[in-house]
């Protein structure tokens, strides 16, 4: 399973804001220049998170994006099935809705695919972008 630009930059995205929950709006343009992410397409994924509920728009002269819940309340699944869709190593194991196949009750890999996603679903959505923010942290004080 490989992740688009979709998924990657939105995550980017959402990180940034959690490193700065709390401290107010943050300019789309900000986040675009800091996480090196082209502004048009960055809307467009700030348009979708906006839909799913896990950000805010302030408008005004000191508007931007805040997150809509704590970091600690948000996780990396969410973000993730909202930008890329339901998580499915193939389609016929999909989270959502199994797609027909004639072949489904025997076949021999599709536990491994079930597994697969699975593995996938546990530690996507066992991670909180304040998880990240802590990481993060920690990585620069081993730098230091």
């Amino acid at each position: 399973m490989r992740l688009s630009t979709r998924g990657h930059y939105g995550l980017k995205a959402m990180f940034y804001l959690a490193t700065r929950y709390g401290a107010g709006p943050i300019p789309l343009k900000n986040v675009a220049e800091m996480q090196n992410i082209s502004e048009h397409y960055l809307e467009q994924l700030i348009a979708m998170l906006r839909k799913a509920q896990l950000v805010k728009s302030v408008r005004g002269a000191q508007g931007g994006y805040i997150l809509a819940r704590s970091p600690e309340e948000i996780r990396v699944g969410e973000i993730i099935r909202v930008l890329e869709g339901p998580i499915a190593p193939v389609e016929c194991v999909s989270e959502l809705k199994t797609a027909e196949c004639d072949q489904a009750d025997f076949c021999i890999t599709r536990t491994v695919w079930e597994r697969v996603r699975d593995s996938i679903v546990q530690v996507l959505d066992s991670i909180s972008l304040a998880d990240m923010c802590r990481d993060e942290e920690k990585n620069r004080q081993c730098k230091e």
